[in-house]
Order: C-alpha cells, then sequence, then structure tokens
C-alpha cells in the first residue's frame, strides 16, 4: 500500500489553478474513482483518465 500526491496545474483560459492529486495503490482489482466533480463531468473525465493511461 502507497500514498502518493503530487500538486499540478489546470488550465482554464488565462488562469491556471492548483489541483492536488492523490493516489492510493493496493493490491486486488484495477479500478479508480474521480472525486470533486459534478457526476456528468467525472464520466466523461473518468474515460479520458481510462484512454490515457491505456
Amino acid at each position: 500500500m502507497s500514498l502518493a500526491i503530487i500538486f499540478s496545474r489546470a488550465l482554464m483560459g488565462i488562469d491556471s489553478p492548483l489541483v492536488t492529486v492523490e493516489t492510493h495503490l493496493s493490491n486486488g482489482l484495477p479500478g479508480f474513482s474521480i472525486v470533486g466533480l459534478p457526476e456528468a463531468a467525472v464520466r466523461e473525465s473518468k474515460d479520458r483518465v481510462r484512454s490515457a493511461l491505456l
């Protein structure tokens, strides 16, 4: 089990708000979840992240 926290920036027009990304790795079935966004945005983001990782 391990926890990693990284800090990044998001691109929103001319602003770049700080984004904190936290990951927790453990044994078991592969999967991931995204929290902090409205439901429709989460579904779209999940598909994009899954495509980027594969």
